[in-house]
């Protein structure tokens, strides 16, 4: 339960470091470099395009300032819980979320106590008694696992809710698909109207989970075959020799590193993926393709000539040569 609590803190603090970090790497000036016509809207609806501040975060909370961003409001809203809600003015939201909050996170610290409880009083019976009829109260293990998964689940939704309201009239905002990507692997591809790319993403993601459960399921083989056989007065006479063991089981590791890798890195290819493809929603492409051949005369610089040029009548020139000039228009 303690190694169950600290991964849900962990992927807490990673979704706020992210949220924050990702506002830092998808800035507007990497969009605005005069590419595209000036009466484009992008900048104007651009929500990751400063870092966050407190200032900035309260004052658009109160109401005080509507140009708050949805990065600048997710990112507080990672910490201070309700605060989307109360930007998007559906402050009745805010109590059903503190009520279920505190319940399943009540309920989940009743039912973990109870569960150490029964553990230490097993722990000592057994000690005393290897024989005892003492048992662990694994039914309260298994209610607070999913007591705090809700709270996990009800914070998850909070933040989704806060998104998904925040300026519902605006279509293509950069931040908010950047932040359905974040919440939801291939949300952010589906609000680009890009639906294609969710299986490619999703299979990444599932097949590279595969590969890690697999590869861990044998390292963890491996690792208990060589400490078996490495173990001080082994009697171990299995199959499979110790140094070979140690090999096998360095190399699952290895490729379970890397199932980590892939992983990780199909989440981040997809987030980038909806920011970046989001921006281009306003990309302007011409329906005139087209070609165009002429004939022109060629008439080199002589001034950046590599060789030395040739004297004629008309003084020191180079070669005029005839040629066809092709333009493209896209």
């Amino acid at each position: 339960m303690k190694e169950l609590r600290l991964r849900i803190l962990f992927v807490i603090l990673g979704l706020a470091v992210f949220t924050v970090g990702a506002r830092a790497q998808f800035r507007e000036e990497a969009f605005s470099q005069n590419y595209a016509s000036p009466s484009d809207t992008l900048a104007s609806r651009d929500s990751v395009d400063q870092m966050w501040s407190f200032k900035e975060f309260f004052h658009g909370v109160a109401h005080h300032d509507s140009t708050l961003k949805i990065g600048s409001m997710f990112a507080g809203s990672t910490v201070f819980i309700g605060a989307e809600q109360f930007y998007n003015k559906q402050y009745w939201k805010i109590p059903i979320t503190y009520a279920g909050l505190g319940t399943t996170i009540t309920m989940g610290v009743k039912y973990h106590k109870r569960y150490k409880a029964s553990k230490t009083a097993y722990d000592l019976a057994y000690e005393a008694d290897p024989e005892t009829t003492l048992t662990v109260d694994e039914d309260a293990k298994k209610m607070a696992t999913y007591m705090f998964a809700g709270a996990g689940l009800i914070y998850w939704g909070t933040l989704m809710d806060g998104v998904v309201n925040y300026k519902r009239d605006i279509k293509g905002q950069a931040g908010k698909a950047t932040l359905y990507s974040l919440l939801v692997p291939g949300l952010g591809q589906a609000y680009n109207g890009e639906y294609w790319k969710i299986p490619i993403y999703w299979g990444a993601i599932v097949g590279s989970y595969h590969y890690w459960a697999v590869n861990n399921k044998n390292y963890k083989r491996y690792k208990r075959i060589h400490n078996e056989a490495t173990a001080e007065d082994s009697t171990y006479e299995g199959l499979i020799p110790a140094e070979r063991a140690l090999y096998y089981r360095n190399t699952f590791r290895r490729f379970r590193d890397y199932s980590v890798v892939a992983i990780v890195g199909s989440y981040l290819l997809q987030v980038i993926d909806a920011n970046v493809f989001s921006y281009m929603q306003d990309f302007e492409v011409n329906d005139d393709l087209s070609m165009s051949i002429s004939p022109t005369l060629i008439t080199p610089c002589n001034e950046y000539a590599m060789t030395a040029p040739h004297r004629s009548s008309g003084g020191i020139i180079g070669d005029n040569a005839v040629g066809f000039k092709i333009g493209f228009t896209f």
